[in-house]
Parts: C-alpha cells; structure tokens; sequence
C-alpha cells in the first residue's frame, strides 16, 4: 500500500499536472469503483482542481464549492498519467481523469478491487474519511508521546494504526523500527522517555529521508515504481539479508497476509521474536537467539 512518502510524491506530481486544470472527462471502468452517490460524480465535470492534499494514505482533489474527489489506492492501487494520445493498460485501469495536458489513471492489479474513490461535500464530510492519526511530520514531541502511549499496543501496531498515527504502514513501520533500534513486539506504555524520542526523531528522519530519496529518483517524473519493497531499505522485504548496520541476518514475523521484518542484533539484543506459525510446529526446537540460529 502506497505509504506517506509514495502518497507526497503522487501530490508533487499532480501538483504541476492537475492544478489550476478542468477535470475534462471522468470513466468508470468499475461499478464498485464509487462508494458514493451524492454528490453526482458529474457535479467536478469541467471545473479546475483548486488543491491537492493528504488526507491519511488517500489522495484528495479539492474543487469549486468544497467538493473534494478522494482516491484511496488500498493496497494494489496505484496512479498512471498517460500524455495526450497515449493509451491506458485496458486490464487493470479503473478509471480516467482526463485533463488539458494528459489523463490521471487509478490501475489496480490482481483480482480483488479494494480501490475506491469518494465525492463528498464540505471539510465535514472531508475529515469523516480521515481515520484521525497525527502526522508526525508536523507534530512536535509531546504530541507524538501522548499518542503513541494513549493505548497500549505493540511498537508495530501503533505505528501502523491510522487512529494514532497517519499515513504510516507495514514498510516504512519496519523501517522506522530498525533506525530506532527497538523491538516491534514492545508495548508503547513500556517505552521508557528516551526510547520514546528515539522512536520520534527516527519516525521524522526515515519518512523525510524517503521522500528526500524518491524526488532525487524521479527527478520531476510522475512516479511509476510504487512498491513497498525498494532498493535501500534495511530490513523492510529483506529477509535473510544482511542488516546494513551489523550484517546479521534479517528476520521476519509473518502474520495473515503481512510480515514484519527487524534486525534481532540491532533490535532485541540477539532475541528471535517467534513467528507464531512456526512456533506451533517447531515447539520446543524453536531457536531463542540468533546464535542458535546461526551455525
């Protein structure tokens, strides 16, 4: 799922693309597509995008009258812009936005549509799909403490929780993690003041970091390799690998459809979290440390 550095690159892109431009044509290529009915989806017909913004991990095109078109890409969704005269990938698109200077495409891979796209009126109604997370980036340190302690969960679920924080999810939270160097199992109400503002300088630095890192990449593009596994990154995607900090291997809990990847020398002192599928199987064989683990 497109994270908070992807989604400021998308805005970085449409900002020069859309802005100030007439929405021209809208097609729905999927009936599932639009989860609302008023206001009718004709109403933005030919009026210009008066702003462009963020509003958890979804895309909001603010026009006339506070009506705003809100695009959540879910976890396959992803933006195209295609230039006058260009064709779409017929399979996967959802929908075309057609402007002066090109068309936005929203595609979605694989067979399940969780894709989805809103028209609603007002900042009222704008705020009701904004599941309330703080911003990190633009939150000082108490904030960010208060919140992060308000309920007591594990490191990786607070991270991930778009009540407590926004626009952070499975990639940039394991991240986030290993440059903290603490343990995605701890309870945020176990974390001790330093371990809190650690957690909170390395949050601001790994997000800005990245998108510091994909504007570099895109150099003014519009951004075509939206993936949550990148090259560069420390643990997230990389299990097996050698941490970048100190070459042990990555290690991975795998849970449902996710995994979360950490560095046990760098994040729990050598101590393998166990992967719960696994540790059903193995019972007693299952290795407590990345000594037992390695020959």
């Amino acid at each position: 799922m497109p994270e908070l550095p992807d989604i400021t690159l998308y805005l970085d892109a449409l900002e020069s693309r859309i802005l100030g431009r007439p929405l021209r044509r809208i097609s729905l290529k999927s009936l599932f597509l639009l989860r609302t009915v008023e206001p009718p989806l004709d109403t933005v017909m030919g009026q210009a995008v008066e702003g462009l913004r963020r509003v958890g991990k979804r895309i909001a095109l603010e026009f006339e009258g506070e009506l705003f078109l809100v695009i959540h890409l879910m976890i396959a969704g992803r933006l195209r812009w295609i230039e006058p005269g260009g064709k779409s990938p017929r399979r996967i698109t959802l929908a075309e936005f057609e402007f002066p200077e090109g068309t936005l495409l929203l595609t979605e891979a694989g067979t399940k549509r969780r894709a989805s796209i809103h028209l609603v009126q007002g900042e009222s109604a704008l705020a009701a799909l904004d599941r309330g997370g703080l911003d990190v980036l633009e939150a000082g340190l108490p904030e960010f403490a208060a919140r992060l302690r308000a309920e007591n969960h594990t490191l990786k679920r607070a991270l991930t929780d778009p009540r407590l924080l926004s626009g952070i999810g499975n990639a940039y939270s394991d991240e986030i993690l290993h440059a903290a160097r603490l343990s995605p199992l701890t309870l945020t109400r176990r974390l001790a003041d330093h371990e809190v503002s650690r957690l909170y300088e390395a949050s601001r630095a790994t997000l800005l970091g990245w998108i510091a890192r994909l504007r570099a990449e895109t150099g003014g593009e519009f951004p075509e390799k939206v993936t949550a596994f990148r090259e560069g990154m420390a643990v997230h995607g990389r299990y097996g690998k050698p941490c970048p900090v100190c070459g042990g291997p990555v290690q991975r809990i795998r849970y449902a459809e996710n995994e979360t990847n950490y560095c046990a020398r760098c994040q729990t002192g050598g101590r393998l979290l166990a992967d719960r599928a696994l540790s059903r199987l193995l019972k007693g064989d299952w290795p407590r440390s990345l000594d037992e683990l390695e020959p």
